[in-house]
């Protein structure tokens, strides 16, 4: 294959096959980032039991990763722009495996976050690189269709990692850090079917570097709210669910596995369909619906009384999770000019992630005031608030968001 003319970026030939699948099989690390350890975090608190605030920070172990992608990836991209995007792809996969692995070995809470901490780091060097990578190696309808199968392949991780995670902590809850021992497998295919871009000068147009103006910051920073406010919400599903399970005496770790998994399964399901549902029902259509389904789905954890009740909630919570990140890019994109796309994608990806790190610092006082069931109540009613407010504004001429060829 030639190499692309008249573009910023020429790319050297490559197996086009042994590229996209290593980098669809990276971009399934980055779900187990956390959750993959979901299961554990029962025997974690257990084995920690003498040190003070174990609960809050037993549960930090899951989601202390998140505040250091939010913070790295605006770092991770100023470096692959500087020097080149497969260095950093192969340190933060060698990183993410020794990181990751390390609950193996650590014999502290301390140890344990640290270990937590770096591969947070790893996982912002490899979201950030991948996306460049996506970004320099496909265009128009071809990255479209990549980003379509990228979810479906982050889905079908999920469901194998958190499921594979609940069984194995049945073993020891030191087993599952085992899996992240997998990006160690996939270190010789990013040496061998990742090939570094070569910048050239060709192709750069001059570009307008006007800003955002007022209305598009204010449609950006409700949408950075939403996102922060998403994430609080969804990730009480694995960092309490496990617990919210013990406390009905269902205290097999693969339980809470399975059931998270069910909706990742889901999940994978409303991903494969997103596109139909964005050109039906427009950008804030699938808010209402993403938002309505999460919410619906906490109602119904908070009046479930057995097992069979907890795998309905999550199969409905699954809507939503396959539907809400893909709209968050896009209605980011939107809002987006040209040369501030980077920032702006940036700007997103700290907030998800700074919402994953939020979720236990908030939820555990609330749980530890009102118990499981009402915490999980009032935030299905917040979501279900949020899916009315996105429906009313889908209904509302005066607030449109147009999107390329779609609709609002």
């Amino acid at each position: 294959m030639p190499a692309r003319k008249n573009a910023s970026l020429v790319v050297r030939p490559a197996s086009e096959f042994g590229r996209n699948a290593t980098l669809l099989s990276v971009s399934t690390l980055t779900i187990m980032s956390g959750a993959t350890i979901s299961a554990s975090l029962p025997g974690i608190a257990a084995r920690f039991s003498d040190i003070p605030n174990v609960e809050l920070l037993s549960r930090l172990v899951l989601t202390l990763p998140a505040l250091f992608i939010a913070v790295f990836s605006p770092i991770a991209g100023l470096v692959i722009d500087r020097h080149g995007r497969k260095p950093m792809l192969v340190a933060a996969l060698v990183f993410f495996a020794l990181a990751g692995c390390s609950g193996l070995v650590a014999d502290s809470l301390t140890g344990l976050l640290i270990g937590r901490a770096i591969l947070g780091i790893a996982v912002g060097g490899i979201m950030t690189t991948g996306t460049a990578l996506v970004g320099d190696y496909f265009a128009g309808p071809a990255r479209d269709r990549y980003m379509g199968l990228q979810q479906a392949f982050v889905g079908i991780g999920g469901t194998i990692f958190l499921t594979g995670g609940g069984f194995l902590a049945e073993l020891h809850w030191r087993a599952p850090f085992l899996i992240y021992a997998l990006a160690f497998l996939l270190l010789p295919a990013a040496l061998l079917f990742i090939r570094e871009p070569v910048r050239t000068v060709a192709g750069q147009a001059a570009m307008p570097r006007d800003g955002l103006g007022p209305r598009r910051v204010m449609l950006l920073a409700i949408l950075l709210a939403g996102a922060i406010f998403n994430m609080i919400c969804f990730y009480m599903i694995p960092t309490q669910l496990p617990f919210y399970l013990k406390s009905m005496g269902l205290e097999a770790p693969s339980l809470a596995g399975m059931a998270i998994g069910l909706g990742q399964l889901v999940g994978i399901v409303a991903s494969l369909v997103f596109a139909r549902f964005r050109q039906a029902f427009g950008v804030m259509g699938v808010f209402a619906l993403a938002f309505g389904s999460m919410g619906s789905a906490f109602v119904l954890l908070s009046f479930a009384e057995a097992y069979n009740g907890i795998l309905f909630a999550m199969a409905v919570s699954g809507i939503g999770m396959g539907t809400i990140m893909p709209n968050f890019a896009g209605a980011a994109m939107m809002i987006a000019p040209p040369h501030l796309r980077g920032r702006i994608s940036g700007l997103l990806v700290a907030g998800i992630f700074s919402g994953q790190f939020l979720s236990p610092i908030l939820s555990q006082p609330a749980i530890g005031s009102n118990g499981f069931a009402a915490t999980y109540a009032l935030a299905g009613v917040a979501m279900l608030v949020a899916a009315f407010a996105s429906l009313a504004a889908r209904l509302t001429p005066r607030i449109p968001l147009r999107a390329e060829g779609g609709r609002s």
